[in-house]
């Protein structure tokens, strides 16, 4: 029998609850200054460079107007900005600024003390075991990234959009 068999498909699905649970705290716990959409519209620009804003709406999931709307919101920050596309100067893409990129960059690193801090508040041996799972957990988000881009149209993968 393979590996993958020999699971028990409860002790998964608990392992991934438990981890669903984590993230779903992370989530709740960063600032509030800007939505959720804001900020993952920020991460898919920062991530994938310059977009349209149709197609920062399409990846999102949320309608033209709304995305529109957001990153008026996100221009009046200073956290992006729009650019004329240089390959067609009729088109207007988003771009990241440099205070956008600041801000991820701080809201990433708040978020990772404040799990440093609960980290250090367990046993060493429940540290060590985070320690060795590292490796597991930057494989699944690898994995994740590869889901989410072959979920996206065709025309929107990162790999055929990057500017």
């Amino acid at each position: 029998m393979s590996p993958e068999r020999d699971r028990d498909p409860a002790e998964l699905l608990a392992v991934a609850e438990t981890l669903y649970q984590f993230m779903a705290a992370a989530v709740r716990q960063q600032p509030r200054e800007i939505s959720l959409t804001s900020a993952s519209t920020l991460a898919t620009v920062e991530r994938t460079g310059p977009r349209r804003i149709t197609d920062l709406a399409v990846i999102e999931g949320v309608t033209q107007p709304s995305m529109t709307a957001l990153v008026t919101v996100l221009e009046r920050s200073g956290l992006v900005e729009r650019q004329q596309d240089p390959q067609d100067q009729r088109v207007v893409l988003v771009a990241l600024t440099a205070a956008g990129s600041d801000y991820l960059r701080t809201r990433r690193r708040a978020g990772a003390e404040a799990f440093a801090r609960l980290i250090g508040k367990l046993p060493p041996d429940e540290v060590a075991a985070l320690l060795a799972a590292a490796p597991a957990l930057r494989h699944l988000h690898e994995l994740e990234d590869e889901r989410r881009e072959a979920a996206r149209p065709p025309a929107l993968r990162t790999e055929e959009h990057v500017r």
